[in-house]
């Protein structure tokens, strides 16, 4: 008798394990539930006090899942497997995701709080009307520099980057778009160029840089910033900032003549099991306490204008991160350009890194 109970108690608890795994893989995966909101994210782009907040005021469970990359991103997206309700791709990848039919329009009657966000950051290029993404946060390219290495006027225009005096000194981002809208600024050229022959040009341009070229790295860069191990780097505004809290010798400029201006932005895929979670989190988000409270953790600059207006003069005032109005007009986004081009940028980038070795 007790050897049956054993079993019979067996049987029981592996019922329910499984019960209790098919419960837990349905939640998973954006099912099952009318309470879970399932989002990607960028790895540390959120104050996790606001997704404990939000969980606190409307009673949806928050499923939080991060990637590194705009391309991981959408290769998940494409696979499916798991139903992301809310994720957050930047200005290039929401029109290609455009293109592919993975995003839902959006109803801006849902929208309760899209009139918080500034006039300027509203109807750009890769989203007219706003009718699939709302801006999440923004930044630019720019030049960080330490002033124990190099003067401050030197280093104001992308020009100046040529100067023999940086020679070994230099740090370049690894990204064709970014090396390229560089060297295409320089002279006078779009960023979303796709003519072959300024591309070239810009090619040429950058093998007389490659004296100055101490390093082409990606992360490594806040390594080398930070430990002075080199005078200037090429990077964007949300790193440059981490590396300045740092090293107090760093500062950060974005060129007069124009730049990169990016944007990172809150969408809901096709395929989202929960948009009613989605429009509330977006909404709370919205918030001007919310979305100056993520500004202030995350470091990057909110396109919310009654966010903006809550944080600290020593930020707002910035203008190496609220950059005036006058260059604001000179900075370029970047579109998402036809895939044969993509890999003309890449090969040439690629040619020109082999140089710079």
């Amino acid at each position: 008798m007790k050897k049956l109970f054993a079993v019979v108690c067996g049987i029981v608890a592996l019922c329910a394990a499984l019960a209790l795994g098919s419960w837990a893989l349905n939640h998973r995966q954006g099912g099952g539930s009318a309470k879970l909101l399932t989002i990607y994210n960028w790895g540390d782009y959120i104050d996790p006090a606001l997704i404990s907040k939000f969980e606190r005021q409307t009673g949806y469970r928050v499923d939080y899942e991060t990637f590194d990359s705009n391309e991981s991103m959408l290769t998940k997206i494409r696979q499916g497997g798991t139903n992301y309700d809310l994720v957050v791709p930047s200005e290039y990848t929401v029109q290609r995701m455009k293109k592919e039919h993975l995003l839902a329009p959006l109803d801006h009657r849902r929208l309760t709080n899209f009139h918080y966000i500034a006039p300027e950051f509203r109807n750009q290029p890769f989203d007219r009307g706003n009718r699939y993404s709302v801006p999440y946060f923004w930044g630019t390219l720019g030049i960080i520099y330490n002033d124990q290495k190099v003067r401050a006027q030197d280093v104001q225009h992308w020009s100046q980057l040529w100067n023999p005096r940086l020679r070994n000194n230099l740090m370049l981002i690894d990204s064709a778009r970014d090396v390229f809208a560089m060297a295409l600024i320089s002279q006078g050229q779009s960023v979303n160029t796709t003519s072959y022959a300024k591309l070239k040009q810009a090619q040429d341009h950058l093998k007389t840089l490659t004296p100055n070229v101490k390093a082409i790295v990606a992360d490594e860069m806040k390594m080398y910033m930070e430990q002075d191990e080199a005078a200037v780097g090429v990077t964007y505004s949300g790193d440059a900032r981490e590396m300045m809290s740092v090293n107090h010798h760093l500062h950060y400029v974005v060129p007069s003549e124009g730049s990169n201006i990016w944007f990172d932005n809150m969408v809901i895929p096709r395929a989202a099991k929960n948009k009613a979670a989605a429009y509330a989190f977006i909404n709370f988000m919205l918030e001007p306490a919310n979305a100056a409270q993520n500004a202030e953790y995350v470091g990057y600059a909110t396109p919310n204008a009654a966010a903006r207006r809550r944080l600290p003069k020593r930020i707002t005032a910035d203008q190496a991160f609220y950059p005036p109005a006058k260059t604001m007009r000179h900075l370029q986004v970047y579109r998402d350009l036809p895939l044969k081009t993509l890999g003309v940028y890449n090969d040439l980038f690629l040619e020109f890194k082999m140089f710079a070795k």
